[in-house]
């Protein structure tokens, strides 16, 4: 699958979002032909974590939250963290951006700790969805469905537990990205 001509936003903490959980859905948006702009709280490089505790590599940020409007993208991918995605879900212009692409139906990828940024925007209601699985009790708090599964896809939102499950993350963000808005139904596997 190509994804020529798509833009795709991935989120990073300042500090805190899981490295592979980063790298790994980036490099594959990009292998399949996606432009990728990483954006964070602020502007300038943000630093990762490895196993939530061991620093990881420091990366670029192309756009701080409040320069970017979801309206510029075709898909969201939010890595994990516990650290990272704590910081992303207390900030109230990330939640409201990625409220926004559920808003407009655009598909929205989130890894491990990263549902919780979901939970804080208000839209998992109705969903089924998995993540790490300390945040069960947080998605069925909000209404949504939490499974134990490697990936699961409902009506364009691709959620999984941790960095084992990338290769099968990647793959299905990848197909649900290129298949585009998901306004109506969509698979739940």
């Amino acid at each position: 699958m190509t994804l020529e001509g798509k833009k795709i936003a991935i989120l990073i903490a300042p500090r805190g979002t899981e490295e592979p959980e980063f790298t790994q859905p980036k490099a594959a948006v990009e292998q399949a032909g996606g432009t990728v702009t990483v954006i964070s709280l602020e502007a300038g490089e943000a630093q990762a974590v490895n196993n939530d505790l061991d620093p990881g590599a420091t990366f670029p940020v192309d756009k701080a939250i409040g320069e970017v409007s979801s309206k510029d993208f075709d898909a969201l991918v939010i890595p994990g963290g516990s650290v990272g995605a704590d910081k992303l879900r207390g900030s109230k212009e990330v939640v409201a951006f990625v409220r926004a692409f559920f808003d407009q139906s655009k598909p929205v990828a989130a890894i491990c700790h990263a549902p919780w940024t979901l939970v804080e925007a208000d839209v998992v209601k109705g969903r089924t969805l998995t993540s790490f699985p300390t945040l069960q009790t947080d998605i069925r708090n909000a209404g949504g469905t939490w499974i134990d599964q490697e990936v699961v896809v409902d009506k364009g939102l691709v959620t999984s537990r941790n960095p084992k499950d990338l290769p099968a993350f990647c793959a299905k963000l990848i197909e649900e990205i290129s298949e585009g808005k998901h306004a109506e139904g969509g698979e739940n596997t």
